[in-house]
């Protein structure tokens, strides 16, 4: 008699590292800008991530509690989804709004749909995008008491880099690029700072967590994007302009925390490199032409629909197969 083996759905583990292992890795690749997010905007910032990542934590916990299904909360990736969702919000957001976003991400977005590795999209950024459609202004508002370093920033709004190019008819000459890369300047908690993402990139990569195809693709067709921008609008090719659009605002954080997500994104290397040129292209378009100064969240959630698609298009053919006849 043949044994009939059922195959789980992704994220499939190539290696000895569980689930539970890479969500850890995760996490730590995360704290440098964590930190710096709490360090920069104070306090706050600090009560938001704990709100978020507690709210998350609780809402799989029942859920499971209530459909009676096995405890996964030790899987850690509630506390992900938790932290990211944090990292993408303003430090002064009311605290109802986190708990709502948790349960958003947590309930709606991930066990409707069957729980880790059945969503059809990022619950981090999924949540984000339901909050600011229905909370705007509450999500756009970035003025917080404690700041340090960047001095174009209007007082009463925390107008971000990105915002000030876009609608205030600031020149990128006004926007210091070393607080662009260090992170003194407003937005979310966690995309401020390059080099906090970076380090936690480095600490991915050198894990093995995540593959660089997918990030390197998405910035790279991001900045080509870009430059043709510059010089088709008759701009020229300004380096601070780029440099704004590429660390001033969600990019870095979306690019190598975000769209690596291994449920959402492509299998196969070449589908891996389609779905990176995607974003990068989505992106642009929505900064450069849409109504928002960012776009990096509705471009991956756009793009993870894209999935499906991006895979049957760039499945290699089966051996033996898809030869023509002599």
């Amino acid at each position: 008699m043949e044994q009939m083996y059922n195959v789980s759905s992704n994220p499939h583990v190539r290696d000895k590292m569980t689930t539970s292992r890479i969500m850890q890795l995760v996490v730590i690749a995360l704290l440098p800008t964590t930190l710096f997010g709490i360090w920069n905007f104070g306090f706050r910032a600090l009560l938001v991530v704990l709100v978020t990542v507690a709210s998350s934590v609780f809402f799989e916990w029942l859920y499971n509690r209530l459909m009676h299904k096995k405890n996964t909360i030790n899987d850690f990736s509630a506390v992900v989804t938790g932290l990211l969702l944090a990292l993408n919000m303003p430090p002064q957001i009311p605290l109802w709004m986190p708990v709502l976003g948790s349960a958003f991400a947590i309930i709606v977005v991930k066990q409707l749909f069957g729980g880790l590795g059945q969503n059809f999209m990022n619950p981090a950024l999924a949540a984000r995008c339901f909050l600011m459609i229905s909370f705007a202004g509450k999500m756009t508002n970035f003025a917080v008491d404690k700041l340090n370093g960047y001095h174009c920033i209007d007082t009463v709004t925390g107008a971000t880099a990105l915002a000030e190019l876009k609608n205030s008819g600031f020149t990128a000459d006004s926007i210091p690029v070393k607080n662009l890369f260090i992170g003194n300047i407003h937005g979310t908690i966690g995309e401020t700072s390059a080099i906090a993402i970076l380090i936690g990139a480095v600490i991915l990569l050198a894990f093995k967590v995540i593959d660089f195809k997918v990030p390197l693709t998405y910035i790279g067709s991001f900045t080509v994007f870009v430059i043709l921008y510059m010089l088709g609008s008759g701009m020229g090719f300004d380096g601070n302009y780029l440099l704004s659009h590429l660390f001033g605002g969600g990019l870095m954080l979306g690019a190598w925390f975000m769209a690596t997500d291994y449920v959402t994104t492509p299998i196969t290397p070449k589908g891996q490199l389609v779905y990176g040129c995607c974003l990068g292209i989505v992106t642009a378009v929505f900064r450069l032409f849409g109504g928002s100064a960012e776009g990096v969240s509705y471009a991956i959630i756009f793009c993870n629909l894209l999935v499906p698609i991006i895979e049957k298009a760039t499945k290699p053919a089966a051996f033996g197969k898809g030869g023509k006849k002599a």
